[in-house]
């Protein structure tokens, strides 16, 4: 596998035959700068994701947390996270506990979301995704349900994605 096909977002979702996001993680994770690494690239594949600079911080099936750091290009005049950067977290960390976990020859798309600010968010955030079992490439709709928290373990924000999963097309 190619560090390429990560940064493709085609191959990750139609082209590859393999899970390549899953391969990548489990690959890179354990190796020194591995995760930076993987987090780089997953900003690189996403550019608008990759505009918060998020660190994939744990990946395994049904899981991710991520960790965004409070920067000044992402407060807003409250000087707090604003809600967009948040909303940004709530789906790649959604996104990803997704992709890692679906079986190799499905693919997905965010088709909705919900979200409820519950505070404002200031320091480092944490996203955290419990996603449900995904079993099958059959076409179905999913709830994955994301929640962030401050260093503080207050809960922030809590949201869930509309997410659809489906056969990869050849």
């Amino acid at each position: 596998m190619k560090i390429s096909a990560l940064i493709n977002p085609s191959l990750l979702a139609t082209e590859a035959r393999t899970n390549v996001l899953r391969q990548s993680w489990d690959k890179l994770s354990p190796l020194p700068g591995g995760k930076l690494l993987f987090s780089w690239l997953v900003g690189q594949a996403a550019p608008y994701t990759g505009s918060i600079r998020i660190s994939v911080e744990d990946l395994r099936d049904g899981y991710s947390r991520l960790t965004m750091a409070d920067r000044p290009q992402l407060r807003n005049h409250l000087q707090s996270v604003h809600a967009i950067a948040l909303a940004n977290l709530v789906e790649v960390t959604g996104n990803l506990a997704v992709a890692y976990s679906q079986p190799d020859d499905a693919r997905f798309i965010v088709a909705g979301m919900s979200i409820d600010y519950l505070k404002k968010a200031r320091g480092t955030v944490t996203g955290e995704c419990h996603c449900p079992p995904i079993h099958s490439s059959d076409r179905r709709e999913y709830q994955v349900p994301v929640v962030l928290t401050d260093a503080q373990g207050e809960v922030l924000v809590k949201a869930t994605l509309r997410t659809l999963i489906g056969p990869k097309t050849r």
